[in-house]
């Protein structure tokens, strides 16, 4: 399989003021120039999402905003990203962060979700979940409740060869721990996934 080209990302900055500055990414060099069109409309959507959720209905009350993206993935017609908010209210004890992450298959041009990563009717959520428990236990994680099972559709996102499974903040630990966030080898649960999606081209080694 030849290695396809990255996309190009390129930041765009959304400012409401001295302390108020969002940064998201803008996608080109896409083949498909329709679903380009729908990838930079979910990261805007998202974005705006996230705003507000920090907003809220008490906007007067924002002392600090601060938006930023990161690129996990960008190769073999994979694209996975995270957007981050971090707002700050006045009076408040600190501020709060939350991030969305958002995967793209753009060989076959669809938004991925984490079943989609895996082969129909497979067992992930109990692998993944079994997956997490281990890295609890080996990592003394503290958590402010036990961790049962991840959601069907929990937050995450691709880096290279890994999957990486995360929870927003207070999901299952304390704020000072910061995200929980656990990385999986996609060669660990290989028999899961689906070999002609996004999991299946970055596990191979051509």
């Amino acid at each position: 399989m030849p290695t396809s080209l990255p996309v190009i990302i390129q930041p765009l900055k959304i400012t409401s003021g001295p302390k108020k500055t969002i940064y998201y990414p803008l996608v080109s060099g896409m083949k498909n120039q329709h679903f380009e069109n729908l990838v930079n409309q979910t990261i805007v959507q998202h974005t705006q999402q996230l705003i507000n959720l920090q907003v809220g209905d008490i906007p007067s009350t924002v002392e600090e905003m601060i938006g930023s993206f990161e690129i996990k993935n960008n190769q073999r017609d994979v694209l996975s990203l995270y957007l981050s908010n971090y707002t700050y209210h006045y009076h408040a004890a600190h501020g709060m962060t939350f991030i969305h992450s958002l995967t793209f298959d753009l060989k076959d041009n669809k938004i991925c979700t984490l079943q989609s990563l895996f082969k129909p009717g497979s067992n992930y959520i109990e692998r993944l979940s079994e997956l997490i428990h281990l890295q609890i236990k080996e990592r003394n994680i503290e958590l402010i409740d036990d961790f049962t099972v991840i959601k069907p559709d929990q937050d995450f996102y691709l880096a290279d060869k890994t999957l990486v499974i995360y929870f927003q903040l207070y999901d299952i630990t304390p704020y000072v721990f910061g995200f929980p966030m656990f990385p999986i080898n996609v060669y660990s649960i290989q028999d899961l996934i689906d070999e002609n999606g996004p999991l299946g081209r970055l596990a191979a080694n051509n």
